[in-house]
Order: C-alpha cells, then sequence, then structure tokens
C-alpha cells in the first residue's frame, strides 16, 4: 500500500520531568543509524538487546547494550555532553526514543523500529516502575536543571487503582487525556502509525516477539539489512531470551541499581501478557476502551491488542 501523506514533522514540544524532545536537535545523523521508537514499557530493551546482538555478532561489544543504546530524550544529561557522546559512537548507532511522531524529529534516510504493546499491559508493567523508582531517581528528577513543568509525582501509596485511575483519565500535556504522570502511550500509537507503510519504518509488537522471538528477529534483521548465519540466529534468540537478559541484567542494565528499588529485578520483572485481566475494574476497562475509540483508528486498535506483522 502506497503512503501518500507527507513525511512527518515536528509539530510538538514534549517537554517536563523525563523527557525534553528538543533534544534530538544535536543528532548528526549517520546513513545507518537505527532508531528504536517504543511505548513505554512495551519491549524497548528486549528490542535493544535484539538490535546490539545483531550489530555485534562475533564482536566484543564496547559496553553494556542499554548504556550504548543512547535514550536522546531523557533530560538527566547536558546537552552537549549528549552531543559528545553520539560522536565518540563509532559503531553503529542504536538510539532510543519514546516521542510521539508529532514530537520526533524524523530522519527519512534513518531505519526506524517502532515497537508496542496493549496498552493494559503496559499499564502494569509501568506501574511496576512507577512504584518501585528510588528516592535516588526521584530526587535527581527533581533537581536537574532545565525542567519544564511541575516535578515529577512520587507513587507513595502502594494504590496501583489510584495510578491506573490517573493514567487512564489525565494527560500530561495539554493535549492528551490519558498517560499520567508520564505521557500519553496511545497518542504516540496513533501518530506512528500512518507511517507504517514507509519502508523506513517497521513496525514489531510485543506479543509477536513472545510468540515467535526468532522469528521477528529474523525480520529485524532483514530489516536493518544485517546477514546471520543460522548459528548466530540461534545464539541471539536465545540471549533475547527472558531468563537469558533477567540474568545477565545486572551488567548490561547497570543505571537499573540507581532508577529502582530492587534494581535490575525491577526493570526486568515479569514478561508477561494479560495481569492486568485480574487487576483492572469493569470501570476501568470501560475507560481503556473510550480512549481506544476515541484516540487510534480501528485498524490501529486491532493491532495494538493483537499484534500481527505489518507489511
Amino acid at each position: 500500500m502506497a503512503n501518500t501523506l507527507p513525511l512527518p514533522e515536528v509539530t510538538r514540544d514534549y517537554q517536563n520531568h523525563h523527557i525534553d524532545s528538543t533534544r534530538w536537535q544535536v543528532l548528526k545523523p549517520r546513513p545507518d543509524d537505527v532508531i528504536i521508537a517504543t511505548t513505554q514499557k512495551s519491549g524497548t530493551t528486549w528490542v535493544q538487546q535484539i538490535v546490539s546482538q545483531l550489530i555485534f555478532q562475533g564482536e566484543t561489544s564496547p559496553g553494556p547494550f542499554h548504556d550504548l543504546s543512547v535514550y536522546v530524550d531523557m533530560r538527566l544529561m547536558e546537552r552537549q555532553a549528549l552531543s559528545d557522546l553520539l560522536e565518540a559512537q563509532s559503531h553503529r548507532r542504536f538510539l532510543k526514543t519514546h516521542l510521539a511522531m508529532d514530537g520526533f524529529l524524523f530522519h527519512p534516510e534513518l531505519k526506524h523500529i517502532f515497537v508496542s504493546r496493549d496498552g493494559r499491559d503496559i499499564a502494569m508493567s509501568l506501574w511496576n516502575n512507577y512504584f518501585n523508582y528510588s528516592k535516588e531517581f526521584l530526587g535527581i528528577l527533581a533537581a536537574y536543571p532545565g525542567r519544564v513543568g511541575d516535578p515529577f509525582p512520587p507513587a507513595g501509596e502502594d494504590d496501583i487503582h489510584k495510578f491506573l485511575d490517573n493514567w487512564l483519565s489525565r494527560g500530561w500535556f495539554d493535549w492528551e487525556g490519558d498517560g499520567y504522570p508520564y505521557w500519553s502511550n496511545l497518542h504516540t500509537v496513533q501518530t506512528w502509525w500512518p507511517y507504517r507503510h514507509l519502508p523506513n519504518i517497521l513496525f514489531v509488537h510485543y506479543s509477536d516477539l513472545l510468540k515467535d522471538r526468532g522469528g521477528e528477529i529474523k525480520r529485524i534483521a532483514e530489516f536493518l539489512d544485517i546477514a546471520m548465519t543460522p548459528e548466530s540466529h540461534r545464539e541471539i534468540t536465545e540471549l533475547s531470551s527472558f531468563n537469558s537478559m533477567k540474568e545477565s541484567a545486572p551488567d548490561d542494565i547497570p543505571m537499573a541499581k540507581t532508577f529502582f528499588e530492587g534494581g535490575s529485578d525491577i526493570f526486568i520483572n515479569k514478561g508477561t501478557n494479560g495481569r492486568w485481566k485480574d487487576v483492572m475494574t469493569p470501570a476501568q476497562l470501560e475507560q481503556y476502551g473510550k480512549r481506544i475509540e476515541a484516540l487510534l483508528d480501528p485498524d490501529c486498535a486491532e493491532w495494538l491488542e493483537n499484534g500481527g506483522r505489518i507489511d
């Protein structure tokens, strides 16, 4: 299907306690850059691991993949330091963003992998992060210079239903109606959806990674024009399993020990879908359905819930 839309343009700035979309202005793109664009808690780290293994197969990685895959939006680094870090990377870069397309500085010459997941599963995983943020990390967020808007509100009491009620009905930015205290995942998905047929964008769904990890690794490798031997494919598939990533997380994700009470065991938590079924109330499920209906195209809503390859 041909895409007749004009190429994406930045029409909004996303600036809050966690992110600053204008930081992408420091990037000097290279033709082989890979952008891993995801909604929060939808398989970001999983795909970062896969892409890292594909890039460095047979070689020694220059560092933990989570550090190498720079989260450009995250505002906890001075801009010049961010620019210097990006320029210093001599390997094929694979950069991370959580931005909606209307705030993302799109480069049509670069490859983009967009990853998402059923929003109800995102909510469960996001709560696990939110409730377990360390006091140290919350202090860093609050004190770091340049924040736009209010500080990030801590979870406080152990009440997932209070979190869900807010997440489903309040936005952080004026143009959103959900996602508080972060930002709207649904809006992010919808802004990327019209561009799913561009040749430099590959949509990957968390459920498909669960069902056929090896097959999705092949899709990603082909999209990135990276060759694999059968042996390297088997190795990457194994190293990208939940158990393998959970075991190696303390070394691969060093920031987790600062960000979370419980460290990497919190960041790499369950790796499953459907936990919302025993938690979300009928009213919360109804509210989620209303947000889906209000924000998403019907085919986008179907993909977000069930996955499926988009060719």
